[in-house]
């Protein structure tokens, strides 16, 4: 046990917590985009799965990472165009429809990677980029500064979106399209083309975080290579307020139990490792209802718009 303890241990929890945050940021932030303009889009996990596969084969077929991550945005543009079509143009039950965008993502993600990839296979990914001089800060320096591209820019979303949803204009119509859409339609604002525009956003993001989990964190494509970290993605929403920054809190703690649980399993701990692999969904489930009344959701949130009511 006193392993667990040492400057070491303690400095590869945090490294590892880092490098799990990362997709849970890209996704969870994106969802707050999608969610204070009104729209549940539970289908996040089925984006981050086709999008993990299209920037892994693109970049195993081109050797470009850049490709590969450019192809997981563009998936994951395509996946959000389809959930606003049937969400907002259609009307359709929003839960309903993310769930089928999950299984669509989750099914057609697998039947690519069996037909085209056949076996699971590796690639060089995004390298770790040392920041001069913040690096070389005693115990922070490493677990902070030298991390890959896509770990700085999951960090560096967070104060963008909070700048967007809070000091733009953009956003203002954002939340007013989330708490009172026929106020907002009142005043001239399109409510169909914003909600178009923040599930839009929202599933790009999660396009990334799923090219963060296959050309960055793992390096590797398999079936159901997210295991469900769409839904804490959309869980992480809630935990957060639908705040960037409470986000960023929220993906923080829960990455932080997970890596303490690989960590324990790494070090032998003595215990079962189904229990250690429970700790962080459990700690989701604790924080959630904690957490649930605490803030006010958007009040059109999972709403259908309709032109004419009130």
């Amino acid at each position: 046990m006193k392993n667990i303890f040492s400057l070491n241990v303690i400095s590869g929890i945090l490294n590892t917590m880092i490098a799990l945050a990362t997709p849970y940021l890209y996704a969870a932030i994106g969802e707050v985009f999608a969610q204070t303009a009104g729209v549940v889009n539970l289908g996040v996990d089925g984006i981050m799965l086709l999008s993990a596969f299209a920037a892994f084969y693109v970049a195993l077929v081109t050797g470009n990472l850049w490709l590969g991550l450019l192809a997981a945005a563009v998936v994951g543009l395509l996946m959000g165009l389809l959930m606003s079509f049937v969400s907002v143009s259609l009307k359709a039950e929003q839960g309903v429809s993310g769930i089928g965008l999950y299984m669509l993502g989750l099914g057609l993600s697998s039947l690519l990677f069996k037909v085209m990839i056949g076996t699971v296979k590796t690639i060089e990914g995004f390298k770790p980029v040392e920041l001069p001089l913040l690096s070389a800060i005693p115990f922070l320096g490493p677990i902070l500064f030298r991390n890959n591209i896509l770990v700085y820019a999951a960090f560096l979303l967070v104060p963008i979106a909070w700048f967007v949803l809070e000091k733009t204009t953009f956003g203002l119509k954002v939340k007013s399209v989330g708490q009172n859409p026929a106020a907002a339609d009142s005043l001239g604002i399109n409510v169909d083309r914003i909600r178009y525009v923040s599930v839009c956003i929202g599933a790009v993001l999660a396009g990334l975080a799923g090219a963060s989990l296959s050309i960055s964190l793992t390096n590797l494509f398999q079936d159901n290579l997210t295991a469900g970290m769409g839904f804490i993605a959309v869980a992480l929403v809630y935990f957060g307020g639908w705040s960037p920054v409470g986000v960023l809190g929220g993906a923080l703690l829960f990455s932080v139990v997970n890596s303490f649980q690989l960590w324990m399993q790494v070090l032998g701990v003595n215990i079962p490792s189904g229990v250690a692999v429970m700790l962080p969904y459990l700690l989701t489930i604790v924080a959630l209802c904690v957490t649930v009344n605490r803030v006010r959701q958007p009040a059109a949130l999972n709403k259908p718009f309709e032109r004419g009511e009130s």
